[in-house]
């Protein structure tokens, strides 16, 4: 409910109907509605975390691992079409940094082992500052979903996803990993 409404919109009421329980039953487990959208967080976080871990293991060539995890991410959080991030930011600004500097981490450690075992593998250039293009990689990440710098009627999240992760893969592919770039991009299109 969260993800397709909003933190703000969506009431304690609201998830009492829908769970079919009395509202006293979630203030049993929950002080309070901030406590829940933490755990709620938390436990979306874990959630795609483990999707990402599970996606890594599979040992897929860097830049086929991060056209698959950008589709598990996508379907996880549901295109994030009521942009649950800013309502976060706003309305539960210590969830935000928490749910951020979590998000940091995990994302940081996955796109640094991503480039190095792209460099490893000549597909990605041996010349870039991997801490670089890893902070890059996550700041642009969370830029585009700004609704207002990328509004959604011009940006559909899908698209703005599927142009973001280009951009940052051309900016670091070699000859032979532009082909292989090219081939997905070719392969998603059809």
């Amino acid at each position: 409910m969260f993800l397709n409404y909003g933190f703000k919109s969506v009431t304690m009421d609201d998830i009492a109907n829908k769970m079919g329980i009395s509202k006293k039953t979630i203030y049993a487990h929950y002080a309070n509605k901030t406590s829940l959208v933490k755990d709620s967080t938390m436990f979306m976080f874990d959630v795609i975390s483990m999707g990402i871990d599970n996606i890594c293991s599979l040992n897929k060539n860097p830049i086929e691992e991060l056209y698959e995890i950008k589709k598990f991410v996508m379907l996880n959080l549901k295109n994030e079409k009521s942009s649950p991030q800013y309502q976060l930011q706003k309305y539960y600004p210590k969830v935000y940094q928490l749910i951020t500097k979590k998000h940091f981490e995990v994302m940081q450690d996955c796109v640094v082992k991503n480039v190095e075992q792209g460099i490893a593998l000549g597909i990605y250039r041996e010349n870039i500052n991997v801490e670089f293009v890893s902070r890059i990689y996550f700041s642009g990440a969370n830029s585009i979903k700004d609704q207002q710098l990328f509004p959604l009627e011009q940006f559909p999240v899908t698209t703005l996803m599927d142009d973001y992760l280009e951009y940052h893969l051309r900016g670091i592919v070699t000859p032979s990993g532009r082909k292989i770039l090219n081939k997905i991009i070719n392969s998603n299109q059809e």
